[in-house]
C-alpha cells in the first residue's frame, strides 16, 4: 500500500439518529490509514436531543451556535492536524478507496484544492419525478463547477483541502446558507493555490425525492448565487426576465407537443427543467444569512425553503 498524506474527514449533520446510523454504516466502509481521523459535526440547535455515541475511530462534535453546514464544518476542521482535509456531506456515499484515490497521482505542490467526482444516483423507473429528473440531468456532477467558465469551484459534497490553503485563508464564510464552497475555493485560488480534479474520488450524491425539496434546493442555491455576485461581479449574473419568460414561451409549448407525441417523461423534465430555473432565479432575493433567515422569509420564501 503506497503512501499517502494523513487526513481529516469532516461531515456536516443535522439529522436523526437513524440518519446518523446511516451515515455511520458509509463512513465505517472508507479505508483508513492509522492517523486520519473522522468527524460528524452535529449541527442541530441546542434544544435537539443528543445523537448517540459514535464509538470507535469516529468524533462527533457539537455546533448548535450556527445552523450553516459551513460553520459546522469550520468547527469540525479545528481539532484536528492532518495535512489535508476531506469534506464530505452526510447524503453522499463515498466509495471505500476515496481517500486513495485522491492521492493517485500525488497532487501538486501548489494544489489547495482537489475536486472528486460526485454523481448524481440513479433512480429507478418507479421512483419520483424529481429523483427521475435529477438522475437524467445530473445537477450536482463536479465537472459543472470545475469547469465552469471563469473561475472554477469543488463543491464540498466531496472534496480535499489542503489544510495550510484553509488556513490562509481562515477557512468557510460561517453566517451563509449556500456558496461557502465556491468563495472558499475563489479565495484559496487567489491566494495563489490552485484546483485539480479527481476524477477517480468518487461519491454518490442522494437527490432531492420531491419536487419540494428539489425547488427548495435550487432556491437556496439562487441565493447562494446572488451572493457570490455581490463579491465577486461577474461570477454568477442574474438572468435576464424576458429571456426567462421567453424560455417559457418556447418550453411549456414544446412540452405539451411531447406529451401529447407520448414523450412524456421529456415532457415532464422540461417542465421540471423550467421551474428549477424559475426558483434558482427567484431564490436570489431570498436571504442567504444562515442566523437570520428564518425570522425574514416572505411568503415566496416560506413556499420555496
Amino acid at each position: 500500500m503506497s503512501e499517502r498524506p494523513s487526513v481529516d474527514v469532516v461531515v456536516p449533520f443535522a439529522g436523526s439518529a437513524e440518519e446518523l446510523a446511516d451515515v455511520l454504516e458509509v463512513l465505517r466502509g472508507l479505508l483508513l490509514r492509522p492517523r486520519d481521523t473522522i468527524t460528524i459535526v452535529d449541527n442541530r440547535p441546542a434544544a435537539a436531543p443528543a445523537l448517540p455515541d459514535p464509538g470507535d475511530r469516529v468524533r462527533l462534535l457539537r455546533a448548535p451556535e450556527r445552523q450553516s453546514s459551513y460553520f459546522a464544518r469550520n468547527r469540525g476542521a479545528a481539532p484536528g492536524d492532518a495535512p489535508w482535509l476531506v469534506f464530505l456531506d452526510a447524503d453522499a456515499r463515498p466509495d471505500p478507496g476515496l481517500l486513495d484515490a485522491y492521492f493517485a497521482p500525488p497532487p501538486a505542490d501548489d494544489a489547495g484544492v482537489i475536486a472528486g467526482a460526485l454523481i448524481d444516483a440513479d433512480a429507478s423507473p418507479e421512483g419520483s419525478l424529481a429523483s427521475r429528473f435529477a438522475a437524467a440531468r445530473r445537477p450536482m456532477a463536479q465537472e459543472i463547477t470545475v469547469r465552469r467558465a471563469g473561475l472554477g469551484y469543488a463543491q464540498t459534497a466531496n472534496c480535499a483541502v489542503r489544510r495550510a490553503a484553509f488556513a490562509a485563508v481562515d477557512g468557510f464564510p460561517e453566517d451563509i446558507r449556500s456558496g461557502g464552497d465556491a468563495d472558499l475555493c475563489f479565495r484559496i485560488q487567489g491566494a495563489g493555490w490552485r484546483l485539480e480534479h479527481r476524477e477517480a474520488a468518487r461519491a454518490v450524491h442522494a437527490n432531492r425525492e420531491s419536487l419540494t425539496a428539489l425547488l427548495r434546493q435550487r432556491a437556496r442555491h439562487g441565493a447562494g448565487a446572488a451572493w457570490l455576485e455581490a463579491r465577486y461581479p461577474g461570477t454568477f449574473p442574474a438572468g435576464r426576465r424576458l429571456g426567462l419568460l421567453a424560455w417559457a414561451a418556447r418550453d411549456i409549448p414544446r412540452a405539451a407537443r411531447d406529451y401529447g407525441r407520448g414523450e412524456r417523461e421529456t415532457a415532464r423534465h422540461a417542465l421540471v427543467d423550467l421551474a428549477a430555473g424559475w426558483a434558482f432565479e427567484l431564490g436570489r432575493h431570498l436571504p442567504n444569512t444562515a442566523t437570520a433567515g428564518r425570522r425574514r422569509w416572505t411568503p415566496l420564501g416560506r413556499l420555496l425553503r
